[in-house]
Order: structure tokens, then C-alpha cells, then sequence
């Protein structure tokens, strides 16, 4: 459904009886990537920290597990509601909410006085910037026309990327500057001030929207959808340290009936605005490439927090340190990036299954060169090729993932598809912090870090070995560039 945007003057029609652009859309443009930006830098910033802050709140391994998962968790349990909200009451006001109330979880997670408090928090950071995005890509495909569009999204892409490399570095820097004395928290005091900044531009510079007071939203489904999410990743992350009791593993099952029993209520009572469209499970490669984008997103959530735990707290990197090493990750993504169009119009799906290996081949370098480095005391060089390896791969992988799945979904379920895509991608990342940092934590204990690293990344390395096999049952014909299915 179309909705038409209000500028300062007004609508004016143009000489097509086409409503003229909005005259100040990037400036707005502007202020809404630097507001998805919090989330981008947000989402990579602690893990370069988490040593530092287990230290100071004297936190448990399943702490420093649920500091990430938790803003994965709140993420995805309001990210697909979000978007209706925003149709529904304007995207607008639900973009400076969600900006005010990421701002004040911040400020919270920079007060903690204990990993709960940090814990809950980083679980609100989490909602806030779900309420964030799905305004911020709703708004682009309003505000501009098919010939700006692509433009738009490749900025609001080319900044992803950067954000999250720019995350990993400044966690490390803020946490070693310690300015004031703070340390890790000036990682999240950081947001405070962007967050006014984005509000007020935010009210000077972002048009506001029609409402769409039309279908009903299913709020009772989003909350047993949330807490299904909940009850599957909360045993595997307490599971290790309770002796993997028979609680976790029917907690574990009642979320899986509950996240089944919402689909099947909403296909039978013909809810208009779904949260998990049944027609879309009906077909295989939307199916599989489900279980890809969780597959992939856990593998890279998982790895990278127990191997910056590996480098800082079992080889002695400082924070800033272990942040430059990574880098080495994203110039990999970087190299990769202008290659994948060329050879997605070459090799179609081939492509992701060429990125899903080259990962895990990359990954499997890490692995036994991080085993090499514990022994020989070979420093960092030796785990760069490998580093790099794995951002070649994930770029291949993950550019021309979505609008492939998207590809063989009917239009007219795409927005709900997209929605579903990015709750497995942050979902999947929680349930791969959870199995693969157990694996680390556990043998970690017995037999020191390394020992840990050298188990773990094993079970990284199959799901991206999944995930290149997944990519068969994805249509041949690859479609590469930005996503614009928001």
C-alpha cells in the first residue's frame, strides 16, 4: 500500500500528477543512517570489551553470553511488530521512540552496577533498535524515487559494513582510553550524545507519514513469538552451568510449540498483517534459505566472541589490540565486495556456495593457526590470512543472500519475508553465542583457552559447510546488490 509523504509545503504535484520529492530526503536520509549506525556500531562494539567487563562486574561466562544474546534476543523478538507499528501509527513517531529509548538503555548499560542490570539493558537496547530500522528502510522506499532508491540503499549498505568494522576497533579503543576513568562504559555512554543529536535532527528533518489504521496486528502472537525465542536460547546458554537439567531441555521444546502454535493460529484465523505468513513456509528455497541466514549469522556470532575472549584473555592482546586485529576481517569484505555482482551474473547460487566454503576454509586456517600461535608464540601475522579468507566469504555470501530468497517469494509477501530474514539473522546469532561459546566455556575450563578455541571453531566451520549445501535448494539464477525488501 502506498503511502504518501508530507513535506513542509506540502505535496506539490508535478506535471506526471506524481507528488514532487521530498525536499529535504537526504538530509533525513542523513539522520536516519547515523540513527541505524547506533545499532550497526552497537551489535560488534562489546564484544571487544567483554573481557574488560567480566572483570569489573565480576561476571560469569553465561554473562558474558547473555550480554550479546540479550540485545540479539530483544532485537529479534520486536523487530517483525516493529515495522507493522510504524504503517500503522507513522514511521516518524516510532523512529524518535525507538532512538530515545536506545539512548536511555544506553545509559543504563554505561551505569550498570552488576551484569543483571547490564543484562536487561543491553535486552532494551536491543528493542530500541528494532523499533529503529524498519522506519529507517520503510522511509527510504517513500521518500525516494525508483532512480534514487538504489542509491540510497547502497549507502545505507556500504555504512553497514563500515559500522560494524568501526564497532570491533572502537570497542577496543574507548575500553583502553578509559576517558574519566570509565573504561568499558564509555562504549555505551558514547550513544548518549548521538542519540540527542539524531532526536533533534531527527524532528527538524524526517517527513512524517500517512497512518494505516487498516488490519489488526497481532500483538497477543508477538509476545508468545518472543517468548518462544526466549525459552529456546535460555537453557542453552544456562544449560552448561546447571548440569543440562530436564527443565532446559522442555523449556527448549515449549518454545519451539509456541513459535509453531503462533504460525498455525494466524493461518487459521486469517490474520491480515502475520507475523509468520504460512504461505511462505510452504516453499522450499524461502525454507532453506531460513535455516541459512540463522546457520550463518550463528557461526559469525558465536566465533567472533569466544575468539576475541581467546585473544585478550588467553594470549594477552589488549582491547585495542585484539580491535585492530579484526579489521583484518572486514578489509577481507571489503576486497571481496566489488566482485560479487560480476560473479553472481556468472555463477548465480554458485556464488554463496563458494562464500560458505571460503569461510569455512578461512575459519579453519584461524583455527589451527590460533593453535600454532599458543604454542610457538607466533603472534598475530599467522591468523591474518585466515581473517581475511573469512571476510572474502562472507561477503560472497551474504550480499546476494537475501534478494535470492526473496526472489522466489511472491511480491506481495516479500515485506513479511524480510521481516522473517532479519529475526532468524539476530535470533540465529543468539543460538550461536549460546552452543558455540558452551563449547569454548566448557573445555576452556578443563584445558585452558586454547584448547577452547581449538573445539569451538569447529562448530562454526560445519554451520558454514551447512550452509553452502543449503544453497542448493535456493533458485539458480543468484540476485546480487542491495536489498530493497523492507
Amino acid at each position: 500500500m502506498s503511502r504518501s509523504i508530507i513535506g513542509a509545503a506540502g505535496p506539490a504535484l508535478v506535471a506526471s500528477g506524481r507528488a514532487a520529492p521530498y525536499p529535504k530526503r537526504w538530509a533525513a536520509a542523513f539522520v536516519m543512517i547515523l540513527a541505524a549506525l547506533l545499532d550497526m556500531i552497537d551489535a560488534s562494539i562489546v564484544n571487544t570489551a567483554l573481557p574488560s567487563i567480566g572483570k569489573s562486574l565480576r561476571a560469569a561466562p553465561a554473562d558474558l553470553e547473555w550480554t550479546v544474546s540479550a540485545y540479539m534476543l530483544g532485537f529479534a523478538s520486536a523487530l517483525i511488530i516493529a515495522g507493522h507499528l510504524g504503517d500503522r501509527y507513522g514511521r516518524k513517531a516510532l523512529f524518535l521512540s525507538g532512538v530515545a529509548l536506545f539512548g536511555l538503555a544506553s545509559l543504563a548499560s554505561a551505569l550498570a552496577t552488576g551484569p543483571e542490570m547490564l543484562i536487561a539493558s543491553r535486552a532494551v537496547q536491543g528493542v530500541a533498535a528494532a523499533v529503529v530500522l524498519p522506519q529507517v528502510l520503510g522511509s527510504f522506499r517513500t521518500m525516494f524515487d525508483d532512480g534514487e532508491r538504489g542509491k540510497a540503499f547502497a549507502l545505507y549498505g556500504a555504512i553497514s559494513g563500515l559500522g560494524t568494522a568501526v564497532g570491533v576497533l572502537l570497542g577496543g579503543v574507548l575500553t583502553d582510553w578509559n576517558l574519566f576513568g570509565w573504561g568499558w562504559r564509555t562504549i555505551f555512554a558514547v550513544n548518549i550524545p548521538l542519540a540527542i543529536l539524531v532526536l533533534v535532527l531527527g524532528a527538524l528533518w524526517i517527513p512524517g507519514s500517512t497512518k494505516n489504521k487498516r488490519g489488526r496486528i497481532d500483538l497477543p502472537g508477538n509476545v508468545i513469538l518472543a517468548g518462544g525465542l526466549v525459552a529456546i536460547v535460555l537453557p542453552l546458554v544456562e544449560g552448561r552451568a546447571n548440569g543440562w537439567p530436564l527443565w532446559g531441555w522442555l523449556c527448549m521444546a515449549a518454545g519451539v510449540l509456541a513459535i509453531a502454535c503462533v504460525a498455525i493460529y494466524e493461518s487459521r484465523r486469517g490474520i491480515e498483517n502475520p507475523l509468520l505468513p504460512a504461505g511462505l513456509f510452504r516453499k522450499p528455497a524461502f525454507t532453506a534459505g531460513l535455516l541459512i541466514q540463522m546457520l550463518f549469522y550463528a557461526g559469525m556470532s558465536g566465533f567472533m566472541l569466544v575468539f576475541t575472549i581467546w585473544l585478550q584473555s588467553g594470549q594477552g592482546y589488549t582491547p585495542t589490540q585484539a580491535g585492530v586485529l579484526m579489521i583484518a576481517f572486514s578489509a577481507g569484505s571489503i576486497l571481496g565486495a566489488p566482485m560479487v555482482d560480476g560473479l553472481v551474473e556468472k555463477l548465480g547460487r554458485n556464488v554463496l556456495i563458494l562464500g560458505g566454503l571460503i569461510m569455512a576454509g578461512g575459519l579453519t586456517w584461524v583455527r589451527f593457526a590460533a593453535d600454532d600461535a599458543a604454542q610457538a608464540h607466533t603472534g598475530a601475522w599467522p591468523l591474518v590470512p585466515g581473517l581475511v579468507l573469512a571476510g572474502v566469504g562472507l561477503i560472497l555470501l551474504v550480499i546476494p543472500l537475501v534478494n535470492t530468497i526473496l526472489s522466489a517469494v511472491p511480491g506481495q509477501l516479500a515485506g513479511g519475508a524480510s521481516g522473517i530474514l532479519s529475526t532468524a539473522q539476530q535470533f540465529g546469532g543468539a543460538i550461536g553465542v549460546a552452543v558455540i561459546g558452551n563449547v569454548f566455556f566448557t573445555h576452556a575450563q578443563n584445558k585452558g583457552l586454547t584448547d577452547g578455541i581449538v573445539h569451538a571453531a569447529p562448530w562454526a566451520i560445519g554451520g558454514y559447510i551447512a550452509c553452502a549445501l543449503l544453497c542448493l535448494a535456493l533458485p539458480r539464477k543468484a540476485v546480487g546488490g542491495q536489498a530493497e525488501h523492507v
